[in-house]
């Protein structure tokens, strides 16, 4: 077949067509209606495949990070249980309100009872925090080194909680040696007190 018969070819009749024509025109047209099916929805819906297939890989991921969660969810349970136990017993070791006044008695005690002089002791308003309030105390006293050491050690064995800061040690006086030599300790001494939830 050449160009001339081609030309020849009735566009109304295309039943007469020879057979390599028609064979021909049906692969362009199966082509031009397979390209136009694939731009039309196959695409859309390959890229939408791709999308929800991300999706599912986000949403395994959380998935296991959960499972790995509920297969330890007794262990958390009892972990939390143990934290609240902790908890209460710090805060049992936080004098309330009614308790500052003994506690302030107890830290005076305790110095004199270690053969401290007390220059100062002066408590300081409450600093509130986020759920305790610091009730700081200064203290400038007069002793000797192992005597301050007493002191510390009578402090942390008191049933609350106080911490001391800023502690700044200098001698007195001119003295004999070392450990009998007069010294002057001051310091901040610090309780805390739990705030409850009407925040008093």
């Amino acid at each position: 077949m050449n160009l001339q018969e081609l030309n020849e070819l009735d566009l109304s009749n295309m039943g007469v067509w020879p057979m390599p024509v028609k064979i021909v025109l049906t692969l362009i047209l199966a082509a031009a209606v397979g390209g136009a099916w694939y731009y039309l929805d196959t695409q859309e819906q390959l890229i939408s495949l791709e999308r929800v297939e991300k999706k599912e890989q986000e949403l395994r991921g959380i998935f296991e990070q959960k499972q790995a969660k509920a297969v330890n969810l007794d262990a958390y349970k009892k972990q939390l249980e143990e934290m609240r136990q902790s908890f209460g017993a710090m805060l049992r070791q936080l004098p309330d309100k009614t308790e500052v006044a003994e506690l302030l008695v107890d830290v005076s005690q305790t110095g004199l009872a270690s053969g401290l002089e007390f220059e100062l002791f002066q408590p300081s308003g409450e600093v509130p925090k986020e759920f305790y309030a610091e009730l700081p105390i200064k203290l400038k006293v007069h002793g000797k080194y192992h005597e301050f050491g007493d002191f510390i050690s009578g402090l942390a064995a008191l049933p609350r909680i106080v911490t001391i800061h800023d502690v700044v040690i200098t001698p007195a006086g001119s003295g004999r040696d070392a450990g009998e030599a007069p010294l002057v300790l001051e310091a901040t001494a610090k309780t805390y007190r739990y705030l409850d939830e009407e925040g008093g």
